[in-house]
């Protein structure tokens, strides 16, 4: 067989997850392995516990960590919480509620009773707490277990404001458990587990926190494993309770994955040698950029930012919508993301279920500074070009001024 061609330089990686893993956090996944009784690795979890909850400002919550994805993690927090004759109620916010909903109510099926809710969702537009509230306050047995939000959606480029669904289940009276998938937001926006009284914390390690996809965690707080506790049903591995031990092999349902531990320490280390809140500035930074060069390019009519509202336009990823009368003159996202990969070395996002074909996606979460999303424009920018895609110019004079305006802010 022989050799593809060597290519000069690197590829930008811009999709939402994988995203860049920094050379400290592979330096440290290439550690050798430790058997499983040494001393090191029980400090080697707990460094990784307490960095999450300091990450995720959750001081009491237990840790529980798994090798999966974030879909794996969907499957954990939804058998902990299902119980005979209760519901998962699950926010309408885009493609990823809507999948996490139709892979829980697969696992119904193995529980008497049990029963998922959602509450619609228009396009282009972030969770209605409004919804959820009157979901909670038309439950008068209570049936509604918990409420399961994605905070940001990858598939749309948007980010929903838990602090309104906090408010929600407040205003309702309702006792219902608080969840939250946090996979596309956790290191990138602000999310506070005690402040927002939120109960469940899950997500993954492909995205922010910068590592290789194959590391899960849960954080769940006191209310929570009681409620696990309360209402044992068919499950094992994903068993939260199971896991709340000071052995090693139990905490991991057998052998921990030792080496996206050891990335996870590094990571947190370098989010922490930072400072989280400059983190969170950077990555609303670097989004301002994107969604800057992006309202340039609309001007011409032939693209637009996928998300309606302002204020929901996601730290972590851009949607770029093509609209349907472009589309229908022949001009296709998946094409422009062809061009980009293959011809400039940039890689980005394609639309997913529905708005497969009618999207592209820039991310900008993660291991990412200026210079890379600057690169990822450029890319973008000379894919259109190439394909004659009508856009309109100064984009890139936008995102530069947007940068230079955000670190003149900081002066």
């Amino acid at each position: 067989m022989s050799a593809s061609p060597r290519i000069p330089g690197f590829r930008f990686l811009h999709s939402p997850g994988p995203t860049r893993v920094p050379d400290e956090v592979m330096h440290a996944m290439q550690q050798p392995m430790m058997d499983l009784m040494d001393p090191r690795v029980a400090d080697l979890v707990a460094d990784c516990e307490h960095g999450m909850r300091r990450l995720l400002d959750a001081d009491e919550a237990h840790v529980v960590f798994y090798a999966a994805n974030g879909h794996g993690m969907w499957e954990a927090v939804t058998v902990n919480l299902l119980a005979p004759g209760k519901t998962l109620l699950v926010a309408g916010g885009g493609h990823f509620s809507e999948s996490w909903t139709r892979q829980a109510e697969v696992l119904c099926g193995a529980v008497s009773g049990a029963q998922v809710q959602r509450t619609p969702y228009r396009e282009g537009h972030p969770i209605d707490a409004a919804a959820v509230e009157q979901a909670l306050r038309d439950d008068r047995e209570q049936r509604i277990a918990a409420v399961a939000v994605v905070h940001t959606d990858t598939a749309s480029g948007i980010t929903s404001d838990l602090a309104a669904v906090r408010r929600a289940l407040d205003a309702a009276r309702h006792p219902a458990l608080f969840v939250v998938d946090a996979v596309a937001s956790a290191a990138a926006a602000p999310l506070a587990m005690r402040a927002l009284g939120i109960d469940v914390v899950m997500g993954a390690s492909q995205k922010g926190l910068m590592m290789p996809p194959g590391l899960g965690f849960a954080l769940v707080n006191a209310r929570a494993m009681a409620w696990t506790e309360a209402h044992p049903g068919p499950r094992f591995y994903w068993d939260w309770a199971l896991r709340r031990s000071e052995l090693q092999y139990r905490k991991f349902c057998g052998t921990p994955p030792l080496a996206h531990l050891q990335g996870l320490r590094a990571a947190l280390g370098l989010i922490e040698q930072e400072g989280l809140a400059e983190v969170q500035a950077r990555h609303r930074r670097l989004a301002g950029a994107v969604h800057a060069a992006v309202q340039c390019w609309a001007e011409a009519g032939a693209l637009r930012l996928h998300c309606k509202v302002p204020q929901a336009l996601s730290a972590s990823v851009t949607a770029i919508e093509v609209e349907a009368a472009a589309r229908a003159r022949g001009v296709d996202p998946e094409a422009i993301r062809s061009i980009a990969r293959e011809r400039f070395q940039v890689a980005v996002a394609g639309g997913l279920g529905p708005l497969a074909g009618r999207v592209l996606r820039i991310g900008h979460l993660g291991d990412m500074n200026e210079a890379a999303i600057l690169g990822a424009l450029a890319g973008v920018e000379a894919a259109m070009s190439t394909l004659l895609v009508p856009y309109g110019r100064g984009g890139m004079e936008a995102a530069i001024a947007s940068l230079a305006a955000a670190r003149g802010a900081r002066a």
